[in-house]
């Protein structure tokens, strides 16, 4: 009985375990995002409602952002894998998907890992402009926050990989991130998305 205890909480520890949990959780809370959003559009459409039409804005955004945001985080550890970095899948639920270990990788994987999150960015953003039909304020408006998670991560990531180049330094470079930074981030995220979604509906 010990030994199969034992066995059991090996293979919950396991990388691969704690990788496809974080995928489930991951899915899951796209399928509510969307799903949340479907039903309010829905709603929107059947009674032509103010409120419907407002809570469709919102979900929309939410669902906008949520999807670029996980994208980008998954190709960050695509990133990471195909350059054999050194990382630790998180035990615990997370919008990130692993922890960098800065002293076993070099700056050559840390920038193959980063880039590959604004790869991941730009082709969700694609496929979210591609995907979505912008022919009422609610849809549009899922558009604009696919738009402004991307600009929320570039605001933050691309300054951090600019001084990297120059410092050598990833983990000093991203401990430069505060709350002044995420409230410039945060304020470029709603102006973009919001340039985004006036454009969409003009």
């Amino acid at each position: 009985m010990e030994q199969s205890q034992e066995a059991f909480e090996k293979m919950a520890r396991a990388p691969a375990t704690l990788l496809i949990k974080q995928a489930a959780m991951h899915l899951a809370l796209w399928v509510i995002a969307l799903s949340l959003f479907a039903a309010a559009d829905s709603w929107s459409q059947l009674t032509g409602w103010t409120l419907a039409t407002l809570l469709t804005v919102l979900t929309g955004i939410a669902a906008g952002f949520l999807t670029v945001n996980l994208v980008h985080e998954w190709f960050h550890y695509l990133g990471a894998k195909f350059s054999a970095a050194d990382y630790t899948v998180r035990d615990k639920p997370s919008l990130f998907v692993f922890d960098w270990n800065f002293e076993k990788n070099t700056l050559n994987k840390f920038f193959s890992m980063s880039v590959a999150g604004t790869v991941g960015g730009v082709l969700a953003l694609w496929a979210v402009f591609s995907a979505v039909d912008t022919d009422t304020a609610g849809r549009a408006a899922l558009v604009a926050g696919a738009a402004a998670s991307f600009a929320f991560g570039s605001i933050i990531e691309w300054p951090v990989l600019i001084r990297t180049r120059r410092s050598k330094n990833p983990m000093s470079e991203l401990a430069k991130i505060n709350p002044k930074v995420l409230g410039r981030a945060s304020a470029g995220s709603a102006i973009a998305g919001l340039l985004c979604w006036w454009a969409l509906i003009g």
